[in-house]
């Protein structure tokens, strides 16, 4: 049967599906537990939280659900690809628009909040969620065995094949391949987010084909026809991001899902740094269209994701949905607005029907 797989024996999940984890707030501990609850694997990303706040958001899944869950942080990075520019050029760029929102100048870029990553991992592993994933990067050898130890499944992000042989060998029991179609930031970190641009049909065959620990797919996937190809192609689970983004339970904002919601905006994705300094795939708007005529005036993360937050912010309170960053992916029309135990049970009854439509042989 398709619900069984080596992802749904490990965590007991009754469906190869998981949640993705949505940093910057778009997950939440009620659609973790939601999803969890449904039958998928639940995802809280974490990165821009305190530990504190992690444990706390962590507790506040499990007083929801006593199934498994995941939490996600994002590695440090040494450096940033590319050069980065001399930040007067980047912030003129950006000038015009705070001054639209009645912003004054902004002369030099803040100083960046970022997270102490060695803290923020011991509060996972005092959560000890089922699963801890991870983005950009590989996990530390010792951190590898602790979480071991504690018997927590690490779960590794891949864009390239290269990319999952890396965690398969660094001691990672699951890797997740990212299609370029997914929304979000890239993964990517043995080369460059754009030498590494490989779309889901041709990337999880590759990487099945290449490494022996269980493969999610990501990217793409929105619908059960999304969940059934996977699977097909090698996949042991689904992560589906932006379809969850819908549901109510999300932390996404009212202008958010209706940006979504809005068909003929949400077929309209590409892929920038403009807001953050890191390649994401976002609906395409003013902002993005203007600077991807001057790629070379956007400061690395986390400069320009400071630079612009003051910006974000203003726009939300006004409603200026053309200068705000709205995260899809390439299938974001397929998505539609509802519950998240409503969206795993459409999807699992949607999977069933299309192995249904191709024969016995195939469920």
């Amino acid at each position: 049967m398709w619900t069984s797989t080596p992802f749904t024996e490990r965590f007991g999940c009754r469906y190869p599906i998981v949640q993705g984890p949505m940093g910057g707030g778009g997950s939440t501990p009620e659609l973790v537990a939601a999803v969890s609850n449904a039958g998928g694997l639940g995802s809280l990303g974490c990165y821009h939280l305190e530990p504190a706040a992690i444990r706390d958001a962590a507790a506040d899944v499990r007083r929801r659900t006593d199934r498994p869950f995941a939490l996600n942080l994002w590695i440090p990075r040494e450096r940033e690809d590319g050069e980065s520019p001399e930040p007067s050029r980047a912030l003129a760029r950006l000038q015009p628009y705070r001054e639209e929102l009645g912003l004054p100048p902004l002369l030099e870029p803040p100083a960046p909040t970022v997270q102490d990553f060695e803290r923020q991992f011991e509060a996972v592993l005092e959560a000890r969620p089922a699963a801890f994933s991870f983005i950009f990067g590989l996990l530390p050898e010792p951190m590898v065995a602790e979480a071991r130890r504690r018997g927590i499944a690490m779960i590794g992000t891949a864009t390239t094949v290269e990319e999952a042989e890396a965690l398969e060998a660094s001691g990672a029991d699951l890797v997740c391949a990212s299609g370029f179609e997914a929304g979000g930031h890239r993964g990517s970190f043995l080369r460059t987010a754009e030498q590494s641009l490989t779309g889901t049909l041709s990337l999880i065959p590759q990487v099945a084909s290449a490494v022996r620990i269980p493969v999610l797919a990501a990217g793409g996937i929105a619908d059960g026809r999304g969940v059934a190809a996977v699977l097909a192609l090698g996949a042991s689970a689904a992560q589906i991001g932006t379809a969850f983004l819908m549901c109510r339970e999300s932390g996404a904002s009212d202008l958010h899902r209706a940006a979504l919601a809005d068909r003929t905006r949400a077929r309209r994705t590409t892929l920038t740094r403009a807001y953050t300094g890191r390649l994401a795939r976002i609906l395409t708007n003013r902002v993005t269209d203007d600077l991807a005529r001057a790629p070379a005036e956007i400061l690395p993360y986390p400069y320009q994701n400071e630079a612009t937050r003051e910006l974000r912010y203003a726009a939300a309170r006004v409603g200026r949905t053309d200068l705000l960053p709205f995260y899809g992916g390439q299938s974001a029309p397929l998505a539609t607005l509802g519950s998240a135990a409503g969206l795993v049970a459409t999807l699992a009854a949607e999977t069933a029907a299309v192995f249904e439509r191709l024969g016995p042989e195939s469920r």
